[in-house]
């Protein structure tokens, strides 16, 4: 299952890495709705909020359905016909939505069935491994290219920064029953996990009592096709639609530090490489150099980063690069250059 995620591109970077063709082939960026709600996290949980894309038609009616928009929503579903006046009183566990049960539980099916369909989005997502020494946490992500940037540059046709894990969800918009302002939620569908998380074993629903475990993950749309067909509900029926979930081979990970355990822990730390040992030690992958590149350089000077006050590091969780180049590498550089943390390289 999925109960963690990160997602720390800024407002405006969010935008361009999320640039579509819209029916006619013409290039767009998906607007933002109410960007300023809109906090970059390392760390995100259950009740946060966090980035997702949907039609422009859910939201104003004469509007083209292939035209995207994004809108930073809570996570955890709550349907709309939840007649309680504190969305926190709702008592079932709604941040993940199974694919076998989407169309058969009131909490989902309603919304799935009127085309409240979504794309969540995420830099990656975490899972835990059980062991005989506890939790091992991992970082899970799409395999990025080696000629990835920290951010891409702007002006740029193409986005060519972090490609963005693009998960299936389903939203609702709750009303309080006294009036007051529409609460957006979503929730991620997930499916039975892939022989390439498999490895994980013992993947648990972090947000649930460590008794329950769950061979599962989240449906990834991979590629601007699935995503179109995902989110056009208005051209793509519900039946069509949900044979887009399946299990997907197209990603990889990494193991992490035991520091993102906390959700209280917001920092480039949480998904930084980490070396288990030699019997456990990660295989080189270009994806890995990527994103230690990406996570490194876009604590150096990133306006966007500014912008957003994004936590930095703290000095006791800063890993150096392992000499065996692992498939880490690209979070490296992303991290800060030359493996200094920018802590050091910024003045106050």
């Amino acid at each position: 299952m999925c109960g963690r995620t990160a997602c720390s591109l800024g407002a405006d970077n969010l935008r361009r890495a999320c640039a579509y063709r819209d029916r006619g082939g013409r290039r767009r960026q998906p607007e933002w709705i109410q960007a300023e709600r809109y906090r970059p996290s390392y760390n995100k949980g259950p009740q946060s909020s966090g980035p997702v894309l949907l039609s422009r038609r859910h939201l104003q009616q004469d509007a083209d359905s292939s035209e995207r928009v994004l809108m930073d929503m809570r996570w955890g579903l709550i349907p709309s016909w939840f007649k309680k006046d504190d969305p926190s009183k709702m008592q079932f566990n709604t941040s993940n939505c199974r694919s076998d049960t989407m169309l058969k539980k009131s909490s989902y099916k309603g919304a799935l069935l009127k085309g409240k369909r979504c794309v969540v989005l995420a830099d990656g997502f975490y899972e835990w491994q059980q062991h005989s020494g506890g939790k091992q946490p991992y970082f899970i992500y799409f395999p990025q290219t080696k000629d990835a940037e920290a951010e891409g540059k702007e002006g740029d046709e193409e986005w060519r920064g972090w490609r963005l894990l693009t998960m299936a969800g389903i939203f609702d918009c709750w009303e309080p029953p006294a009036g007051g302002e529409m609460l957006y939620t979503y929730t991620i569908i997930t499916v039975d996990a892939s022989k390439d998380v498999s490895f994980i074993h013992h993947r648990q629903c972090w947000a649930l009592a460590p008794t329950v475990l769950s061979l599962r993950m989240p449906a990834i749309l991979d590629g601007d096709e699935a995503i179109r067909k995902w989110l056009d509900f208005a051209e793509v029926p519900t039946q069509e639609a949900v044979k887009l979930i399946q299990p997907t081979e197209n990603i990889v990970f990494h193991p992490v530090s035991t520091f993102v355990n906390s959700v209280r822990n917001n920092t480039p730390e949480c998904l930084a490489p980490i070396k288990l040992g030699a019997t456990k030690e990660v295989k080189a992958t270009p994806s890995n150099k990527v994103m230690l590149g990406w996570l490194k350089n876009s604590q150096e000077g990133s306006p966007q980063k500014k912008e957003n006050d994004l936590p930095r590091w703290t000095s006791q969780f800063i890993h150096s690069p392992s000499p065996k180049k692992t498939s880490a590498g690209i979070l490296q550089q992303w991290l800060g250059k030359e493996g200094e943390p920018a802590t050091k390289k910024r003045k106050a």
